[in-house]
């Protein structure tokens, strides 16, 4: 396992980090608590469709996003993010990817961050999971903050931004 600080996700404020709050979506899964390691420093808002048990604690929480409209996706996770303050958005229900990508300009008019790869790139990376014990590795802008291997399938990543699982052959989104 290796990490790395970014610039764009760890701001330097006087010597000291500011620790954000992120938004994972899906996170009513054990494949979404994954992401725990990747964070540390930061506050994991784990947030899912419906039901879900009410969770809170110094690194993390667990909350509902409401009833699940997928009409408006956008609209729903962008409100949401507004209103909890978010930094950053890890959506990782697929259903999300499509509408969430093409809405990155306006949530970055917000000053959230979308880890998602750009919209007209998105469909190379969605399709078949690689299944749950495939490696996994977040990009932002190109650079790997985080990885369960040191073996990744291809050299440039410069476009990458986003959490993707992978095996020795190939690179999908990391989904729920």
């Amino acid at each position: 396992m290796f990490n790395h600080t970014p610039l764009s996700i760890n701001y330097l404020s006087e010597n000291h980090f500011i620790t954000l709050k992120i938004l994972i979506t899906g996170g009513n899964s054990a494949r979404a608590l994954k992401l725990l390691k990747a964070f540390p420093a930061h506050f994991i808002l784990f947030a899912d469709y419906g039901d879900v048990p009410a969770i809170f604690t110094e690194k993390y929480a667990l909350t509902s996003l409401g009833v699940l409209n997928k009409d408006s996706i956008a609209h729903i996770l962008l409100n949401f993010c507004i209103t909890e303050s978010i930094d950053c958005i890890i959506p990782l229900n697929a259903f999300e990817a499509e509408p969430i990508a093409k809405s990155a300009v306006l949530f970055k008019e917000y000053n959230i961050e979308v880890l998602l790869p750009q919209a007209d790139v998105l469909w190379e990376y969605i399709g078949e999971k690689l299944g749950d014990h495939s490696d996994f590795a977040v990009f932002i802008h190109g650079e790997c903050i985080f990885s369960t291997s040191k073996k990744w399938p291809q050299e440039k990543t410069d476009h990458l931004n986003g959490v993707y699982t992978f095996n020795e052959t190939d690179i999908k989104l990391f989904t729920v």
